[in-house]
């Protein structure tokens, strides 16, 4: 299956191959690959709008989405539900979250689909990585214009990425082409 991946994305399979033999990607993060590249197979239009959501395991619907549903839904084929935990970590630590957008408690509706919370959350839990040296199943997080345009994405292979910012989710490559604000690795596991 994997190997479908790379051909439907003119991939050269080999390099990407022996990057995750290198770095001895477990199956964990090989399963979080993989759901991300099945990601980039998916009609989706990019669409920020708030939107009430069941909870937990609520999603916005499956033709739409932006950069952190592309991390959220990833994780929810190993059976992690972010906007659960997200959300219960903030209820129980209102105060250790950013304060961008003017709330005064969680909201299980958004919190997850915002990527400071989601930097938040993750360096909490531990997830936050500092050595710059990044491996298959691992989340970057960047400032795009400087001025707090975050976004993210899951890295797939050397200096490959999957991430929506505007078309739909896709397969790009240049993890350092824009600001890098958040490098992280979470798994089950994982508080």
């Amino acid at each position: 299956m994997k190997y479908l991946f790379f051909v439907v994305f003119g991939l050269w399979v080999g390099a990407d191959l022996l990057f995750a033999q290198d770095q001895k990607v477990s199956g964990l993060h090989q399963r979080l690959v993989d759901a991300a590249l099945h990601r980039t197979t998916q009609a989706v239009r990019y669409d920020p709008a708030y939107v009430v959501l069941d909870y937990p395991g609520g999603d916005v619907p499956a033709d739409t989405g932006v950069c952190t549903d592309v991390v959220i839904r990833s994780y929810r084929v190993l059976g992690i539900d972010l906007q659960k935990r997200v959300h219960e970590d903030m209820r129980a630590h209102f105060s250790k979250y950013p304060k961008n957008w003017g709330l005064k408690r969680a909201d299980k509706n958004i919190d997850h689909r915002r990527v400071p919370n989601l930097q938040r959350y993750f360096e909490r839990k531990g997830a936050e990585i500092k050595d710059g040296k990044y491996q298959p199943g691992d989340l970057v997080a960047w400032d795009l214009t400087g001025n707090g345009l975050w976004h993210i994405g899951i890295v797939v292979g050397p200096d490959r990425f999957v991430h929506n910012i505007g078309g739909g989710p896709v397969l790009d490559q240049g993890i350092d082409q824009w600001k890098i604000v958040g490098h992280y690795r979470y798994l089950p596991g994982d508080s």
